[in-house]
């Protein structure tokens, strides 16, 4: 892309920076050559395609790997010259620490599928910052409330449950942002729980979520990073990852919110160093409990009755930013991957913190 010297972000409609990192118009979107069914490795698999289509014009697999109209011995040589694992993309402001996603961590299959299909690095950290970044592929979800009880009944806010879909990768935080990661950025430590405590050793303090930091402070320490907040629909996908029910341990009980998350009941009052819980199907810590996290859009409890269908944004213009993921203060009910929340822009509680994230 080309770098100006201002620009207006897409994603939130507020004028930015734009830093200048150049990555390829759709980085890692496209197939590799020979690779026909988009595993993103050229194997037996796409060998079989190709051959099932010999002397056929075109091919429907784009086996017609050369362009010439027929499916013969040039595709064939072309297929077997790329044998094996195709090449992955690290994005220029990325550090590759695992190209492949690890099955014990990303342990939704079709997840794993979506990110090798991407043709991008899963786990990553960001250079200049150190902050550990996983990839979200593509896909579609159902967003909303989708399944309500007795226990934890849908509000309002939170219906109709609609299908969304997003059509490109991003990265986002492994874990919410920590103290230390904003202070090594700013130089300040704006959050409340700056102490140790007999949960939470001295040690510990600096990776606490760091907390009371406003939607419009947060601004600051990403577009200095060249980094953005998640749109709401993004990380609701990311939070829910795979699933349909409360928490995203596919559980519809608050049996099992005490392992993955930090609220009411489990926090003595206080937040806890990330990634002491357990992670979702995508790797991702702490999405439930521990601090709220700001996301780039506004705020519209009745949004969803209108929302488009593809890379929703939220609405247009307001007076709140939304919050997602709930907090060590939130009850089972609160805590839950559709619950919304939201507040000024400029507010700021020891209950709200955030989580990075970044196109590639």
């Amino acid at each position: 892309m080309t770098s100006l010297p201002g620009c207006l972000s897409s994603r939130f409609r507020i004028p930015v920076l734009c830093l200048a990192i150049t990555t390829p118009a759709h980085a890692g979107g496209a197939q590799c050559l020979g690779d026909l069914n988009g595993d993103r490795v050229v194997s037996g698999a796409d060998l079989g395609l190709l051959v099932g289509e010999w002397g056929q014009s075109g091919g429907s697999t784009g086996a017609d790997i050369d362009g010439n109209g027929v499916v013969g011995g040039a595709d064939l040589g072309a297929l077997l010259g790329a044998w094996g694992a195709c090449e992955v993309t690290v994005p220029g402001w990325a550090t590759a620490v695992e190209i492949d996603p690890d099955p014990s961590v990303v342990t939704n299959s079709s997840l794993r599928a979506s990110i090798r299909a991407s043709g991008l690095a899963w786990r990553v950290v960001d250079t200049e910052t150190q902050i550990e970044m996983l990839l979200v592929p593509p896909g579609t979800f159902r967003m909303g409330c989708i399944m309500g009880s007795t226990q934890f009944p849908c509000y309002s806010y939170e219906l109709p449950p609609h299908e969304v879909t997003l059509t490109e990768p991003f990265y986002l935080g492994r874990y919410e942002v920590t103290q230390a990661q904003w202070a090594a950025r700013t130089g300040s430590n704006p959050s409340w729980y700056d102490f140790a405590s007999s949960q939470v050793p001295l040690a510990q303090v600096p990776s606490r979520p760091v907390e009371e930091v406003s939607w419009v402070m947060v601004q600051d320490f990403l577009l200095a990073a060249g980094m953005r907040l998640p749109t709401e629909a993004e990380w609701e996908f990311a939070c829910r990852a795979g699933t349909e029910t409360p928490y995203y341990s596919n559980s519809t009980s608050e049996g099992s919110l005490s392992a993955l998350a930090w609220y009411s009941l489990n926090s003595v009052s206080q937040t806890r160093p990330v990634g002491g819980k357990a992670a979702n199907a995508l790797g991702f810590h702490d999405m439930l409990g521990n601090v709220w996290e700001w996301v780039g859009d506004w705020y519209s409890a009745g949004f969803y009755e209108i929302s488009p269908p593809i890379d929703p944004l939220g609405p247009l213009t307001g007076s709140a930013r939304g919050l997602r993921g709930g907090s060590w203060l939130n009850s089972a009910g609160l805590t839950r991957a559709s619950n919304r929340f939201s507040d000024t822009p400029t507010a700021v509680n020891r209950t709200i913190g955030f989580r990075v994230a970044r196109d590639p």
